[in-house]
């Protein structure tokens, strides 16, 4: 044997003598050699090798000499040489288990004593720092932290790995856990007691604000170790979780004014937003189930009892988010993010979200007060914060479906909370991103817009949200639409005069987009805020809006926007200012069509009623002169449907003037006769004209000739059967409703009633789309309510399949079966993917710059055609022929209807000269090609 193994041999023998001659001192001899024996002990621990003689020489120092070590030496001569060789033993030890769980059995007794030892050895280690812990609170005097540092670091380590064994017990054991779980259990119980322990003992720490760094870095690794713990502990008792956040909060708290700079707050608010959200979804999944096993009613059930718990711990977690948000906002920039977020999460479980679960009414109520109401305080918090205005407003924002919703009821409590915010807030929200350097940020009132685009799904099902109270009225569900408009209007009410020039280029933008219900949710904003101001701001919004409309120079959705703000807006104006409109943009002049064609005329005062009516009349006249003087060239057919547009909103207005009817009616009654069905066949502009000229009949059809009646139907009747545009089939319908008011006289009802049975039967027969099938529906309806001539609806309806669609309609029957929820959300969910793309399709065209409130304000123009690739001369040919073949055939109908209609009267004796004519015309034109 060496020397240093003799010495080893020798040196055992001496401290194992020296421990058993101890072990029989009373607490009086311990107490008198503590001095000379404690170093000795702490020598003993420290150089120990084996669990045993480490516990054993452990126990002797914390059971027989530290309950007589003052408190000023605890930290130098007790636990700065015992904790750290204990934590790391404590640390082997669960190494150990882990090596050596693999192999236990039933089977195999030795190893399972083993490890039923080792996990006795780790009691005794966490009873021994129990007993360090008791000692120190028997002291009378508040214990410095510098005095004890060694021991709350220790300790929590030890809890740490006591809590994450316990944890992941199930996983280690595997299906051999009950061979050990009572002692697992004890182990749970002596840590859980040292942990309440060790926070009582802190809790009497106080630190002045002259603390050393040492024990600022002490305070902070304390709660940054209870966080560590926190994350172990979430899923093992909800009492000790909650106990360990409550102190972790309250340490925080206490030193806030020296630990602020050093806390980890991302990790801290991160850790709280993910129990929060964990406990709130396990509330939700609760309440599921008790729905799904009908124990709503059944409140003392154990179900109900857990929920009542976990709702508990959800509000407790909200709460103490928000009071940590109040006190350390400054330093949570950086988890705004996660606190949006949070946000959307929660508010998407709840009605009127599509994804949120259906639970018991006072369940979800429960649900409601313990996360939303704590959240919308946490809201208010976060205002001021640039950073959290940064994630809500940023330029590019992707949202899950399920969170669009959320997201746009967070922007309308903004606009709620922003009245009793500073004015430095109210300009970060309003305002949007100001320099290149900054995050892009929209304006709140922009983002507001974009957000109600979004959700689309949830404004077509549509989902319903509380309306608001108002006095002796009960509180009513109102759409998404009336919801957002309100809390809009109420925001624009109190809104500053130096935020109007964004919130005018919010509305542009919002109403010359291409979804028509944000534009329109942007035209009941502009017109409240039109009628809220004073007259001179509506007229200004006036002239701004007939300004884009003159500008939009192509039939476009942002042109019918527009047009549709102005009618409203018209109705807001002062008569002066209506004239003063007038003045600016008279209707005399034909580039101000565009702008009269969207008005209604009973908006306007009396004398501007007038003069809009004389000038439109006075104008069609003159397009009718110009193009009858220039030989009806079909390239200025174009300006004749630009005033007969206009003509369409005079002849609407029922109080026009009786001498204007008739005006109107003689222009329409030429320009009918000037109608061909082959030229309607051919030519795009021509089919406007038809149009038109369809729609302004309906209105002056019991002023209308018969011969224009049927010059109508015969072009109706050539279109029909095509695939025409919708537009013009609608006004169609509308023509040929109104017919039910007119009576035709004996002469002509073989030539009339024929033509429109068999259009009715037509189109009553089409396979067309839901909504031009529910027109014509409704036209033949109408025209049935109103008729004298009952063989038009027998004649119309000879097919049992169109008889039946028709009794079904007007019985109010539906045969479809009920479209359950799910299929009309996923049905709804198709559709926007389609509309998406049909709307990125409108708003992709190049950008025009329009000044708004000097400020530049954009919106989109159609792309030009391509020209076409023709040379001069095939266009000049294609057109002379089409002229000429239309003439012909226009003669050619002409004369049909006067063999239908048997007319006695022989045609012009001209006529059959001015054809040969013709004929040899022809005949030298066709030999002149063929010779060159």
């Amino acid at each position: 044997m060496d020397v240093k193994a003799k010495a080893r041999v020798n040196m055992s023998q001496t401290n194992t003598s020296l421990l058993d001659e101890v072990v029989q001192w009373s607490q009086e001899t311990c107490r008198r050699e503590l001095k000379a024996v404690l170093p000795k002990l702490t020598s003993l621990h420290h150089q120990s090798e084996g669990w045993d003689d480490h516990i054993r020489v452990l126990k002797i120092i914390t059971e027989m000499f530290l309950p007589h070590v003052a408190l000023s030496d605890l930290e130098n001569e007790c636990f700065s040489k015992i904790l750290p060789k204990t934590v790391t033993m404590f640390d082997s030890m669960m190494k150990e288990l882990s090596i050596q769980v693999g192999g236990l059995s039933s089977q195999n007794k030795e190893l399972c004593s083993l490890l039923r030892n080792i996990l006795k050895s780790l009691m005794q280690i966490i009873d021994a720092m129990s007993a360090c812990v008791r000692h120190v609170g028997t002291y009378d005097e508040v214990p410095d932290l510098m005095l004890i540092r060694t021991l709350p670091t220790s300790i929590l380590k030890v809890l740490r790995d006591t809590f994450l064994h316990c944890k992941e017990s199930e996983v280690v054991y595997c299906g051999r856990l009950s061979l050990v779980a009572d002692l697992l259990q004890s182990l749970f119980r002596e840590a859980f007691a040292l942990q309440k322990a060790l926070l009582d003992l802190l809790d009497r720490l106080s630190i002045d604000s002259s603390a050393s760094e040492e024990e600022v870095s002490d305070i902070v690794t304390v709660i940054h170790s209870l966080l560590d713990i926190c994350s172990i502990i979430s899923n093992l008792d909800m009492a000790l979780h909650a106990n360990t956040w409550k102190f972790l909060i309250k340490q925080s708290l206490k030193y806030q004014s020296l630990v602020e700079d050093h806390l980890h707050h991302g990790d801290i608010t991160s850790s709280l937003c993910d129990n929060l959200l964990a406990s709130f979804h396990n509330a939700v999944d609760m309440a599921a189930q008790i729905k799904h096993s009908a124990l709503q009613d059944a409140t003392e059930s154990a179900e109900h009892k857990l929920f009542q718990k976990t709702a508990k711990m959800c509000r407790f977690f909200a709460n103490t988010l928000v009071h940590y948000v109040k006190e350390f906002k400054p330093f949570l920039t950086k988890s705004c993010k996660i606190f949006y977020e949070t946000y959307l999460q929660i508010n998407s479980k709840f009605p009127p979200s599509l994804c949120a679960p259906e639970l018991p009414p006072s369940l979800s109520e429960e649900l409601n007060a313990v996360a939303v109401v704590p959240l919308d305080a946490l809201l208010f918090q976060l205002l001021p914060l640039r950073a959290f205005a940064d994630v809500v407003l940023q330029d590019e924002l992707h949202l899950s479906p399920q969170h669009e919703l959320p997201q746009c009821l967070l922007l309308t409590k903004v606009l709620d909370q922003l009245a009793s915010q500073s004015e430095d807030v109210v300009s970060l929200w309003h305002s949007g991103s100001q320099f290149s350097e900054e995050t892009p940020r929209l304006p709140l009132y922009q983002a507001v817009f974009r957000s109600f685009r979004c959700c689309y799904v949830e404004r077509k099902v549509p989902v319903m949200l509380p309306g608001v109270m108002t006095k002796g009225r009960a509180q009513s569900q109102v759409s998404l639409h009336h919801h957002v408009c309100v809390h809009l209007c109420a925001s624009v009410a109190v809104l500053p005069p130096q935020y109007f020039p964004v919130l005018e280029r919010c509305l542009v933008t919002a109403t010359m987009q291409a979804d028509t219900q944000t534009a329109l949710l942007a035209t009941d904003v502009w017109c409240f805020t039109a009628r809220y101001g004073t007259a001179e701001l509506c007229l200004h919004h006036a002239l701004l809006i007939a300004h884009l409309v003159k500008t939009c120079s192509a039939e476009c959705s942002q042109k019918w926007h527009l047009g549709l703000l102005l009618r409203r807006m018209l109705f807001l104006m002062t008569p002066s200012h209506q004239m003063e409109l007038l003045v600016r943009f008279p209707p005399s002049e034909a580039e101000n069509l565009p702008i009269w064609r969207h008005v209604l005329l009973r908006s306007l005062s009396d004398d501007a009623r007038q003069r809009v009516e004389a000038d439109v009349i006075a104008l069609a006249q003159k397009a009718l002169s110009d193009w009858q003087s220039g030989g009806y060239k079909l390239g200025q057919v174009g300006k004749v449907n630009a005033v007969l547009q206009c003509l369409l909103v005079v002849v609407q207005e029922k109080s026009s003037e009786v001498d204007q009817c008739c005006s109107a009616t003689r222009i329409v009654t030429q320009l009918w006769r000037r109608m061909t069905p082959h030229q309607v066949q051919t030519h795009q502009v021509l089919r406007s004209t038809l149009q038109l000229l369809l729609s302004i009949t309906a209105v002056l059809v019991q002023n209308m000739e018969p011969e224009v009646i049927i010059q109508a139907l015969v072009c109706v009747d050539v279109v029909v059967p095509q695939k025409c545009q919708d537009e013009l089939l609608l006004a169609a319908l509308e023509f040929l409703s109104s017919m039910g008011k007119v009576f035709i006289p004996p002469d002509s009802q073989s030539e009339i009633l024929p033509r429109l049975s068999n259009l009715f039967r037509t189109l009553l027969a089409q396979n067309s789309s839901w909504l031009v099938e529910q027109h014509t529906l409704e036209a033949f309806a109408h025209f049935v309510e109103k008729t004298h001539h009952q063989e038009v609806i027998s004649h119309s309806l000879c097919e049992e399949e169109t008889k039946s669609k028709v009794v079904n309609f007007l019985s109010k029957t539906v045969n479809t079966p009920e479209e359950v929820k799910k299929a009309r959300v996923e049905r709804i969910e198709a559709e926007k993917t389609v509309l998406q793309q049909h709307n990125c399709a409108l708003e992709s065209p190049k950008q025009v710059s329009v000044e708004i409130s000097d400020q530049s304000v954009t919106y989109s123009e159609p792309q030009a055609k391509r020209a076409r690739q023709e040379s001069c001369d095939d266009d000049d040919y294609s057109r002379l022929t089409q002229t000429a073949e239309g003439a012909l055939r226009a003669l050619q109908a002409l004369a049909t209807v006067k063999t239908d209609a048997e007319e006695t009267s022989p045609p012009p004796l001209w006529l059959a000269a001015r054809l040969q004519a013709l004929q040899m015309l022809i005949s030298e034109i066709s030999a002149t090609m063929t010779a060159n």
